[in-house]
């Protein structure tokens, strides 16, 4: 690897079956420098919390194989809604995110990666979106070291963060600017209706990223294709290059310093040639 591909962090969400120890290794054995996992089981509330050996390993493996804090990026729960409209069910995924980002913490990581929440259709999109900003402070108020990153939707359901706008609202109302940012999945991006198919698209796209937003938040990138049609509001991951996208937004990325840095993260649908896509994606950056 060049010194020029080195310094685009690609990798893949890797399983940490067994322990969140096995997640480096088999990161490295995808040849990539960046990597994603949950640091629990991400479809249940509760957890065992992370053993002093796990970390220690964890910790110990990620110094041996060359993954820095900034190139990680751990996700959280499918469970948590920091938006939701119930005070019960509200209080239940706030205590979970703090229990996320606190063992983000123990592993030594920087980053939390989360959907933002969901109205359900019991609340307007305003009203949800200030009540994620409000957990947001207050997982933030409860740890430290960690920063809050939010990932935009697809926009599927009530699931608000389709649009760059709920994304800056968020951002406008967490009071610690310093711990919150933005990782962008292409597929999500895709279907909530910003065109990526071309050059003069990703252009467009990503100018309104920066106009509304701003570079200086973005943090990660989840790197898929898309199952799902232009603008379907569906999150429906695929292959790069072989769904409705095409290969033109990964080149784009690739050869763009903004995106210099981040973790790029592979969740495309076929594990089995995550190495071929990481690879074809250094070259892109030649």
């Amino acid at each position: 690897m060049s010194q020029e591909q080195a310094n685009y962090y690609v990798g893949a969400h890797v399983s940490a079956a067994g322990g969140v120890e096995n997640s480096p290794l088999n990161a490295a054995k995808l040849g990539a420098n960046a990597f994603a996992l949950f640091t629990k089981n991400q479809r249940r509330w509760e957890a065992k919390p992370l053993t002093a050996g796990s970390i220690k390993k964890f910790r110990d493996s990620c110094d041996r194989l060359g993954f820095l804090p900034q190139q990680i990026l751990p996700h959280d729960s499918y469970l948590i809604n920091l938006g939701h409209p119930e005070a019960e069910p509200l209080a239940k995924s706030r205590a979970a995110f703090i229990d996320e980002l606190q063992r983000c913490e123990q592993l030594g990581l920087c980053y939390l990666n989360f959907h933002p929440g969901s109205h359900l259709r019991k609340v307007d999109e305003e009203t949800c979106l200030t009540t994620i900003a409000e957990s947001i402070n207050i997982a933030l108020d409860r740890t430290k070291g960690v920063t809050a990153v939010i990932e935009n939707t697809a926009g599927q359901g009530s699931n608000l963060g389709n649009r760059f706008e709920h994304l800056a609202h968020i951002i406008e109302r967490v009071e610690d600017k310093s711990r919150v940012a933005v990782c962008l999945d292409t597929c999500h991006t895709f279907a909530a209706g910003y065109d990526m198919r071309d050059r003069a698209d990703c252009e467009k796209t990503f100018a309104e990223f920066e106009r509304i937003v701003g570079f200086q938040y973005l943090k990660g990138m989840h790197l898929n294709d898309s199952k799902g049609e232009f603008a379907s509001r569906k999150d429906r991951h695929h292959s790069l290059g072989m769904g409705e996208i095409g290969l033109e937004v990964f080149r784009y990325i690739m050869s763009d310093d903004r995106f210099r840095g981040i973790p790029l993260v592979l969740e495309t649908i076929d594990d089995t040639i995550w190495p071929e896509e990481i690879q074809m994606l250094r070259e892109f950056s030649l």
